[in-house]
């Protein structure tokens, strides 16, 4: 006797139509981009039409589709990889480059929606591509960043029951759900926080060209910067990425980097006049620790190495350098001040090494997570304490609040799980790429595995900061597609569909 499926999938489909006719509609910015500077507009406006289209006929399988916890994992998985398929569309029909290939196309909408960073174009600027592929290819980070579930909780109504499951699926981490009363209301309030550092962000930039600090950020780069630096996405429209700009600009990325790896319901406890929210808070203060001792650390290493800083050594270089890229790094921002790619053993070994780390739990930041770092630490403390002392009851806190030991349990199960696809990755690239006889180093493979896990972007070697993914074979793509894609969404909602259990007991 057959068993039946115990996933309701037409409501979760109907629900994934819904969200891409939303999605369809970012398609209006690179529109209108496309009419101002008369380039590329039949390619958005066939890519909104069909995007809109598709998502309404999924939408008629269901006309009132509510979701409950299984049905969350399918339509936020589906979603994002629905919304990777059809922001792909724009690049393969301007058939500009190696970019309009499917693969690459794909590839190039999955880092953007998931704001990894890795790129497969040959050539990035707007000479090569149009203003509106390029603006695109930055909204993408920008839409990817806070959630497109999370945005569409805060805007459909419909979404008020079953909005809390789609969150916790898409943006896990403890406390999103539980900031207000009511979860549409959660929503738009994480969005509202996001928007006003973007917009501020945007006018501090411009604001620089406008002084004479920064003539080459226009109007336009800031608001292709300003879509992808608080979604810790590192898109640029420059080849040279942030190299391409002054000290100035340099300076100021650094501390909207480091804002984009912190806990956004933080920020709205500030803004809502909570002054010590963020003092309070140990992943905070965990995550403030490690970027500034990594950041004193490599300043150190480039201050003895001075030509690795690159052609103006000094004090102030090498710390512009340094924080710059272990903020980066570390909460998989992805942008570059300089080719880290050159640099010494020992600067290249600690980048790495952060690489590990991610931003804090509620940030737009990829990666692991400070706070399940924070909680490994204090459970391997405890573990030394009561083996010294077997009788006492030590349990792991966090704010003041005891830790149900399921929790932990499962943070290590994550973390294992993480390092485990890790180092799969790196056996599986490396058996790919040797079989079409490409020949790549070590660390090439290690950073491209973490990179793309951990929606970093850049890596060493032949994806350095000034380089890319496009000469890596087409299965070696698809395998990183896949790897960003359970990146973003934290493995579980896109694995536990892989499993038997999810879909019929």
């Amino acid at each position: 006797m057959r068993r039946r499926l115990h996933v309701n999938l037409r409501a979760g489909l109907a629900l994934v139509g819904t969200l891409l006719a939303l999605l369809s509609i970012a398609f209006i910015v690179p529109i209108v981009t496309a009419l101002l500077y008369g380039e590329d507009l039949w390619v958005f406006v066939v890519s909104m039409a069909a995007t809109a289209g598709f998502g309404l006929l999924l939408r008629q399988l269901d006309p009132d589709p509510t979701p409950g916890a299984r049905e969350a994992f399918f339509v936020v998985a589906f979603t994002w990889l629905f919304a990777s398929i059809f922001g792909a569309l724009p690049y393969i029909l301007a058939g500009t480059g190696a970019i309009s290939h499917p693969t690459n196309a794909l590839f190039e909408s999955m880092s953007g929606f998931t704001t990894t960073g890795a790129t497969v174009m040959e050539t990035i600027s707007v000479e090569e591509h149009s203003h509106a592929i390029m603006l695109w290819r930055q909204l993408t980070q920008w839409l990817g960043g806070m959630g497109i579930i999370v945005l569409a909780v805060a805007i459909l109504s419909q979404l008020a029951v079953g909005g809390a499951q789609l969150m916790e699926a898409e943006t896990p981490g403890p406390g999103v759900s539980k900031l207000t009363p009511h979860i549409a209301e959660t929503a738009r309030v994480l969005w509202l926080a996001y928007i006003g550092f973007t917009l501020l962000y945007i006018a501090l930039l411009y604001g620089l060209h406008l002084t004479g600090y920064a003539p080459e950020m226009d109007a336009y780069n800031a608001i292709a910067h300003g879509f992808t630096t608080l979604p810790t996405g590192g898109f640029s429209p420059e080849a040279d990425s942030m190299a391409a700009f002054s000290p100035a600009v340099q300076w100021l990325v650094i501390p909207f980097m480091f804002i984009a790896g912190v806990n956004f319901v933080l920020w709205w406890h500030m803004l809502a006049g909570d002054r010590r929210a963020l003092i309070n808070d140990t992943e905070f203060r965990f995550y403030l620790g490690v970027v500034t001792g990594m950041t004193l650390l490599l300043t150190a290493v480039l201050a003895v190495t001075a030509s690795d800083v690159g052609p103006d050594p000094g004090l102030e270089s090498s710390l512009r350098h340094a924080a710059f890229q272990i903020v980066s790094l570390t909460n998989s921002t992805g942008y570059a001040s300089v080719d880290f790619d050159a640099w010494s053993g020992p600067a290249q070994a600690l980048l790495l090494f952060v690489m590990f780390l991610g931003g804090s739990t509620g940030s737009t930041g990829g990666g692991i997570k400070m706070l399940r770092w924070l909680v490994i630490l204090k459970s391997l403390r405890r573990e030394v304490f009561t083996s010294i002392h077997p009788e006492a009851v030590r349990p792991v806190r966090m704010n003041g609040k005891v830790l149900d030991e399921e929790a932990i349990r499962g943070i290590y199960a994550f973390t294992l799980l993480y390092v485990a696809i890790f180092l799969v990755g790196i056996v599986l690239l490396a058996v790919d790429t040797a079989r079409v006889g490409y020949d790549i180093g070590t660390i090439d493979l290690v950073s491209a595995s973490i990179a793309t896990l951990g929606n970093i972007g850049p890596g060493f070697g032949v994806v350095g900061p000034m380089a890319g993914y496009g000469d890596f074979p087409e299965t070696s793509k698809l395998l990183m597609i896949l790897y960003m894609w359970i990146g973003r969404l934290e493995l579980f909602p896109v694995l536990v569909l892989l499993t038997r259990a999810y879909w019929r007991s």
